[in-house]
């Protein structure tokens, strides 16, 4: 029960993180149209970091936003691929008795 709780919890909170990451790409763009504030880099980042890189990454393409920038074309790709090695690595390690053992799942 606990178990699919938090995967519940996991699965809503990617899908709001992708979205922010996916929002704030667009506006930023809109801000960066009319000359206003910006959001800075760290934070569109973070968002990336947090689990949100493949709305950021969608956000970069469909806005048209930060694909001139070297940081970002080859930072955000990159933060999605070391999220996909932590996945597998984490549904692997899931996967073994011991980790139920140790969490008393």
């Amino acid at each position: 029960m606990k178990f699919t709780i938090i995967t519940n919890i996991m699965f809503f909170f990617l899908i709001f993180i992708n979205v922010l990451g996916f929002v704030l790409m667009g506006i930023d763009k809109q801000k960066a149209r009319h000359k206003k504030w910006r959001i800075p880099e760290k934070t569109l980042f973070l968002a990336a970091i947090l689990g949100g890189s493949i709305g950021s990454i969608l956000g970069m393409q469909i806005f048209r936003h930060k694909t001139r920038h070297t940081a970002f074309v080859i930072g955000m790709p990159c933060i999605l691929v070391i999220q996909i090695i932590l996945v597998i690595f984490f549904i692997r390690y899931i996967s073994s008795t011991a980790f139920f053992v140790l969490f008393k799942f």
